[in-house]
């Protein structure tokens, strides 16, 4: 066993002790789970069994985890550098985990558009919170004011625009990937407004 197969094996035997501490299980009610003696699954938790694939499939599941996920390396890249836009007053980072989804930082300073048909509609979710300052969300034929600390989450199917209220606000967005690509062909097309984060 090389160094680093241990070390994958020590981290294996912690994370799946966390996750059973996180469900607040003792080790009889995760041993009852995955069908195993409580023995068994506190030698496996304390490194004095082996681990067998067989008994990870089925821990994974107790867990309500993947085995993917129980066995996955720490990775080296935790810190993320954003991509800064600067033409529209915002950061971008991309989440690792998942692909698909990308996190924004936005500073809004005007009002959303007073014309309907300068509000977008396009496939997918975002989610936003207002991080400082009150936005305006307007949603289909609704007028929201989402204030500090408040977060809103809507499909992005519904025409929608955002801004801010009386000063600048900042916002934070979650982005899924049609929601992404809708905002990405529109600022290519350079339609004016801005919609969301």
């Amino acid at each position: 066993m090389t160094q680093d197969d241990g070390e994958l094996d020590s981290l294996v035997r912690k994370r799946i002790r966390a996750l059973r501490v996180a469900q607040g299980w003792s080790l009889d009610e995760l041993a009852a789970r995955a069908r195993l003696s409580p023995s068994t699954l506190s030698r496996i938790e304390t490194g004095q069994r082996r681990l067998a694939l067989d008994q990870l499939v089925t821990l994974a599941r107790a867990l309500d985890t993947s085995l993917d996920q129980l066995v996955e390396t720490a990775t080296d890249d935790v810190i993320t550098s954003p991509m800064i836009d600067t033409a529209h007053q915002l950061m971008r980072w991309p989440l690792r985990a998942d692909p698909g989804m990308t996190v924004m930082r936005q500073r809004m300073t005007d009002p959303p558009p007073d014309s309907p048909s300068r509000m977008r509609a396009h496939p997918g979710r975002e989610w936003l919170v207002v991080l400082s300052g009150t936005a305006v969300l307007l949603l289909g034929n609704r007028r929201l004011r989402v204030e500090t600390n408040q977060a809103a989450e809507f499909p992005t199917m519904l025409p929608h625009a955002i801004g801010a209220e009386g000063r600048p606000c900042e916002i934070l967005g979650i982005f899924d990937r049609d929601a992404r690509r809708g905002h990405q062909r529109n600022e290519g097309a350079g339609v004016a407004g801005r919609t969301s984060p």
